[in-house]
């Protein structure tokens, strides 16, 4: 018998399956982004401004490099709004393809962090009068990193992606070593130890998706 044009041409049905799977892992690849530039910029963004405020804001009030006060904290919002429109646009590029529950799942998880940060903010900026000077960096820093943490671990559950949720949980075991040792040292473990873990978070990725 003549074999047709619509006939599979495969005559292993492991040959037909890997390609399948290849062509699953080529299509992930495509609408998923790439770690690096997912994680990378919050990294750096950690690790430059709560390396200035350590510098600055050191542990019992001991200033290592004399600098503005205000420095720190503008280099950290600035940081901030640049990470956060970089990721965005990458993620949106990423995800222009996708439509369905995938899409509005992603939407609803963008919105509930800057739902989160806003609310933190507001609160924060409220009580902050309230808290010696001394704690108030402590206050934001360990507030917003918390949030931080927990967020990566409800991605997880939503994606279903264990190293979303080993990278939160690594955030909040960070953040509070870093709130029990107190002002200053908080500063410098988010920085070392949390911009670093951000940082080999966006590498061991790419080289999963390689």
């Amino acid at each position: 018998m003549t074999s047709t044009d619509d006939e599979s041409s495969f005559e292993d049905p492991g040959e037909a399956l890997r390609l399948i799977e290849r062509e699953q892992a080529n299509t992930m690849r495509h609408v998923t982004p790439d770690p690096r530039l997912m994680y990378w910029p919050w990294g750096l963004t950690w690790l430059i401004s709560f390396g200035l405020s350590f510098l600055r804001f050191g542990p019992d009030g001991k200033t290592f490099v004399d600098m503005p006060d205000w420095l720190p904290l503008l280099a950290l919002t600035g940081l901030l709004i640049a990470a956060g429109i970089f990721t965005g646009i990458v993620g949106a590029r990423a995800s222009r393809h996708i439509s369905g529950p995938s899409s509005r799942q992603g939407a609803a998880y963008g919105i509930s962090w800057s739902a989160g940060f806003t609310s933190l903010a507001i609160i924060f900026g409220r009580v902050g009068e309230h808290v010696p000077d001394e704690m108030l960096g402590l206050l934001w820093g360990g507030g917003m990193v918390a949030l931080v943490g927990v967020l990566y671990m409800a991605g997880s559950a939503i994606w279903d992606v264990r190293d979303m949720f080993v990278l939160g949980a690594w955030i909040s075991v960070v953040n509070v070593i870093g709130v029990l040792w107190g002002p200053g040292w908080h500063a410098l473990v988010l920085a070392v130890a949390g911009g670093g873990g951000l940082l080999a978070a966006g590498l061991i990725g790419w080289m999963r998706r390689r």
